[in-house]
């Protein structure tokens, strides 16, 4: 049984991370510097209740090996500078960036937030990796948010859909590379 289809059962309709939404908070964890515990986070995958809202035992057994590959599959590609976009996480010509791709940049950035203190604890304000990990962070953002993002630039005399093909393409990189460097600063310490 793929992800997909385990959440498109009538039970669990709305009541867990989208498919999408769920890749991206999962590759957030494969990317924290701490490695955390799945017991830490899994909780988030249904909004951070104390019970899930799983049925019976094989099903929750079935997604919790599902979510556990992902990650092994994730943590060492990202490791590898190997990660890559999901097949269908694509740009669009209409909406700049696929709803995939919003909800992956959705859930990595509510990953983020559970890990965020690990972050700033290697990364502090001051240093320059800080400023690496807030590229991350406004790239993520801008795909997460494209309309408000062109706004924003449009305010600045900004035109053109250009620098978000680039932000797509980079963001494979951008999540190998920080998490290499938070393995690295992690190591130092």
């Amino acid at each position: 049984m793929t992800l997909q289809e385990l959440l498109a059962q009538p039970e669990l309709t709305d009541r867990l991370l989208n498919e999408a939404q769920t890749t991206g908070f999962v590759t957030a964890m494969a990317c924290s510097p701490n490695i955390l515990p799945p017991q830490e986070w899994l909780p988030y995958l249904w909004g951070g209740e104390e019970v899930a809202p799983f049925n019976d035992g094989e099903q929750l057994e079935n997604y919790l090996e599902l979510i556990i590959n992902m990650w092994n599959h994730f943590r060492p590609a990202l490791l590898n500078n190997q990660w890559t976009w999901p097949d269908g996480y694509n740009l669009d010509a209409q909406e700049i960036v696929n709803e995939a791709v919003r909800d992956f940049c959705e859930g990595v950035l509510q990953g983020w937030q559970l890990t965020r203190d690990d972050w700033e604890n290697i990364m502090p304000p001051e240093s320059e990796d800080n400023a690496l990990l807030g590229g991350v962070l406004l790239s993520l953002s801008m795909l997460y948010d494209p309309e408000t993002s062109i706004a924003t630039l449009s305010e600045q005399g900004i035109e053109g859909l250009e620098q978000f093909e680039e932000i797509f393409n980079a963001i494979p990189l951008m999540l190998c590379g920080i998490t290499l460097r938070g393995a690295e600063l992690v190591d130092e310490q």
